[in-house]
Formats: C-alpha cells, structure tokens, sequence
C-alpha cells in the first residue's frame, strides 16, 4: 500500500519544492534568491518550514536517524549491548573507546571534515532563521502560530537529541546569526539555559500543533511534542557533571511525567496498542492507520527518507526470504539475547541462524561465524523489494510509539517524591500491559514491593521493547548511572570510565571556541 510521504526541502532558504504529497521538485535559479524575494508567499514558508524536518529523517550521508553507522541509533545502542560490532564506530561504542578525536562519534555535534556532513549543531540555527522568516511573514497569525509550532518541535526535537548525547550546546542566538561577518565566539548554554531552551519550544509545540488525527503522517503532531517533554523531564531528574560542574536533577520532574503520561492516554488523541508488536516493523505495518506510531519516518526505495537497515546487519553470504546478502557491519549480543524470558516475543527479530548462499546453516556455535558476537538483530522486518533498490527498503523507521508512554508512566509514578503503594501498583499495571502484549505474564505486585524493584522492571521492559528504534536505551541507563556497570558486564571494557557517559565534543568545538567553549570533564 502506498503510504503518504513528506518531502524534505534541501536547503534553508536557497530551495522551492511542491507541496507534501508530491514527488516532483521544481527548478530554482539560485542567483535570483535573496532576502529581498524569498520568502514571500506561504509556499515560500512551507518549503522553509520543511526544510526543518530535512536534518530528522533517515539518510546514509546527512539524517540523523540514518539507520547506518551515520545515525545516532546505531551507535547509541552499540553502547547497550542492544549491537556490537568487530570494527569501526559501533565497536568503539561498545566498549565506550571514543575520544574527542573519534570523528565518527564527534560529528553529529559539529565538523569541519569533508567526509563528514557538517553535523547537527548548525541546523538548529537554520531552525532559528526559519522562526525569524516566520515572524516577518505577511502571513496571519493563526497560521503563523501553526508554521511555528512545527518548526520549534524540529529545533527542539533535534537540540534534545544533541543535548543527550553530548551536554548542554552552543545555541547561537538570532543577533548573532543575522550578523554572520561579526566573528563572536559563544559558550555552552548551562544545564538549567539548555533544559529551558528545548522546554519552551516543546511547551509551544504542544499547545499549537494538531491532534494526531489532523496531522498528516510523518509530520509533526501535539502527541509528538508532548512525547518529547517526556523524555526531557525524564532526562532532567538526574545528576550529570557537566563543564559548569555537577548539577543536580529535579524530582519533581517526575510529576510532570506523570501529568504528560495521562494526557496522552486521553482518548483526544487516539493511541492505542497494536495486538501484534513484531508487524509494526514489517512492511505495511506502519502508517496513518497504525495507532501505536507516534513518530515514524516515511521511507521509500528512492527516498529522499532512506531505510537501509538490511544492508547494515545481514551477513554477507546471508541467503533466505527473498533477501540478498548485505554488509554485516554489525550483529546484536548474546549477552542481551540471552536477557529476555523465554517466549517474548519482542526476541523473534534476533535471528539465532540463518543460510548461507552455499545452503550452509550458521549459528552461535559454528566456528568464525558472523553470528560469534551475537544475533542478527532484524527487527525491521523482511522486504525483498530490497534486493532490487540498492539496500534500500520502503519500511518506515519508528522512532516513538504509545508504548513508551505506559513504560514513561510507570516510572514517573515509582519515581516521584512521596510515591504510595497504590502508585507502585498503578506502575506495575502499565509495565504488565506492555508485557502482555509481548505474550509475557503480568507482574504480580507481592514480588515489587519497593521502588527500586519497580524500576528495574521498567527499565528490563525499555531494553527489551525499544531495541533498534531510536537509541534512547542508551539515555535510560544514564539517567541512573547505570550504563558503565552494563558495559562492564557484558565486555569488560577498560575503556568504560564514569566521564563516558557524554560523547566528547568534537575538537574544531573547542578550537572555534577561542576559549569560550570548554570540554566534556574527563576527556
């Protein structure tokens, strides 16, 4: 079935495209477009506004959530046991081996390096550009409103996923951008300036984007928003130490999950769980009519969004369900394998065998085997459509779903400051309702008394239920300082320190900075 895409535009200000639906671009004579002529109508908006959502989707060179080395899902769960590998970034990331001269690791922040894209950094500034493009629009102000509301979700969406990997951000301000000859070297934003930067474009969002059911699939939508701030309060309840030194989480942010969590149970914006959790990441199992996506990105043979997860895991004489061999760059562990119960179906994605072009059968045990690390962790599902694209799939990539708002709840309520019995059993109530549908029995409340009990059941049910989707396990086990002990037990890396816990920033960060811009503490 066909689904509905989004195209992305190309450029901030220097692109016109068609409007979303449509695959032809029109033609630009760049030398014509000036501050002066673009933008002017509401079209000239909407390429702009879109051109927002171009960092977030999924491409090998230039997408934050390429489903490559190149996106921060691969290497962010390279750091769980979740994927390993043998060589390269998703090595490093296993054994937390990255240094500020680990340019594959540090680009994402920024780069000079021409085998890089230039990094994320620079694209929430364009965001900032695109807000002040708005502003100055003749466009009337309801719809300003809803063109700004899409935009602040992007910078914020996007300034969150920097901020988890890597500490507080250099956001240039729009003085600064609009006088770009004036050379002005910035500081890093403190915790509490970061925090409050990304809060108020998602407290925006949330009140002036559509409900789910009026947004077009693969955009952006309250839920969306809403989903965001979860996770930010979530990440600002804990202690992390930071160039400004130690800084300590607000409980109370439990709370405002706990708020956020029931909104998004309200029936206004139509969630729900599908019955069958391995086909949402088959093929035809995304799209508008799936009530459990919250975000996903629209991906098709010829883009422009790309999928090229098969290539990444399967082996290289891998043969079997209309699949061609791919790359095998990476395998998942049997550490984390062997960390589900029996029956889960949630595990069936971690093929254990496979056949090779030869008709051989590999397994854990087969000497030298490409399975040795571990399983072939194939979640997205089947697409022998692939065979004939390049690697490429029309599988969409899910990136949030309702489930983790059970899982958000759950932990918000074992959390919070003064948390009752009646609290601890609401919480194992959401956990059993994700363990249900994995085909699991329900928690019984006699076993999980205490708090903490409580919330290692959440966070074994996140390990197991969010694998390969967006990479936020890895900022799970941070937020309780519990991903070097994991590292630890699964390779005994020496490499696995506390400071590992931020990416390092990239070393032209600190060059540019002339002084102003300090290091991650450790590196």
């Amino acid at each position: 079935m066909k689904r509905t895409k989004i195209i992305y535009a190309l450029l901030l200000a220097c692109a016109s495209i068609t409007l979303p639906g449509c695959s032809d671009l029109t033609p630009v004579d760049y030398s014509e477009i000036n501050p002066s002529n673009f933008p002017k109508t509401e079209s000239d908006i909407q390429s702009l506004v879109l051109s927002c959502y171009f960092p977030l989707r999924g491409s090998w060179w230039d997408g934050i959530f390429s489903t490559s080395e190149r996106g921060v899902m691969f290497l962010n769960d390279a750091t769980t046991g979740i994927l390993t590998g043998t060589f390269g970034e998703q090595k490093m990331c296993s054994q937390l081996n990255y240094f500020p001269e680990s340019t594959g690791i540090t680009w994402f922040y920024y780069t000079r390096s021409k085998d890089y894209a230039e990094g994320y950094s620079q694209k929430i500034s364009r965001c900032t550009l695109v807000l002040d493009a708005i502003a100055n629009s003749t466009l009337d102000n309801a719809t300003k409103q809803r063109y700004e509301a899409e935009v602040r979700c992007a910078r914020a969406f996007l300034s969150y996923i920097l901020y988890d990997m890597y500490g507080p951000l250099v956001v240039a301000p729009l003085e600064v951008l609009k006088n770009p000859l004036e050379e002005k070297p910035l500081p890093r934003l403190s915790r509490a300036e970061m925090a409050k930067f990304i809060e108020d474009d998602l407290l925006f969002a949330g009140q002036h984007l559509p409900l789910p059911a009026n947004t077009e699939y693969g955009r952006f939508s309250r839920g969306l928003a809403k989903m965001l701030l979860i996770r930010l309060y979530l990440h600002e309840t804990a202690d992390y130490n930071y160039p400004e030194g130690l800084t300590h989480g607000d409980k109370s942010n439990y709370d405002k999950v706990v708020t956020l969590a029931r909104e998004l149970k309200d029936p206004q914006y139509g969630y729900a769980l599908q019955s069958d959790y391995n086909a949402m990441f088959a093929r035809g199992g995304q799209g508008k009519d799936n009530k459990e996506i919250i975000f996903a990105l629209p991906c098709s043979y010829e883009g422009p969004s790309l999928n090229q997860w098969h290539m990444m895991v399967l082996p290289t004489d891998y043969a079997g369900h209309g699949m061609g061999s791919g790359w095998g760059t990476v395998t998942s562990t049997w550490y984390f394998y062997d960390s589900f119960e029996s029956g889960d179906v949630r595990r069936q994605g971690l093929l254990t065998s496979y056949t090779t072009s030869g008709g051989a059968t590999v397994d854990r045990n087969t000497p030298s085997s490409p399975l040795a690390a571990g399983p072939i962790p194939l979640k997205i599902g089947y697409d022998p459509g692939v065979k004939g694209s390049g690697g490429y799939t029309d599988i969409d990539i899910v990136l949030f779903r309702y489930a983790d708002v059970y899982l958000s709840l759950a932990e918000g309520l074992c959390q919070k400051q003064g948390a009752t019995t009646a609290d601890l059993h609401e919480a194992i109530d959401n956990v059993n309702v994700v363990r249900n549908r994995a085909g699991l029995p329900s928690l019984s409340y006699a076993n999980y008394t205490q708090a903490e009990d409580v919330l290692n059941a959440i966070l074994k049910e996140r390990w197991h239920e969010f694998w390969c989707e967006n990479g936020q396990y890895r900022s799970d086990m941070i937020r309780y300082h519990r991903l070097v002990p994991l590292v630890r037990a699964i390779n005994q890396s020496p490499y696995a320190a506390d400071y590992k816990e931020l990416y390092p920033l990239p070393l032209e960060v600190i060059t540019d900075g002339k002084g102003q811009v300090k290091q991650n503490p450790g590196y």
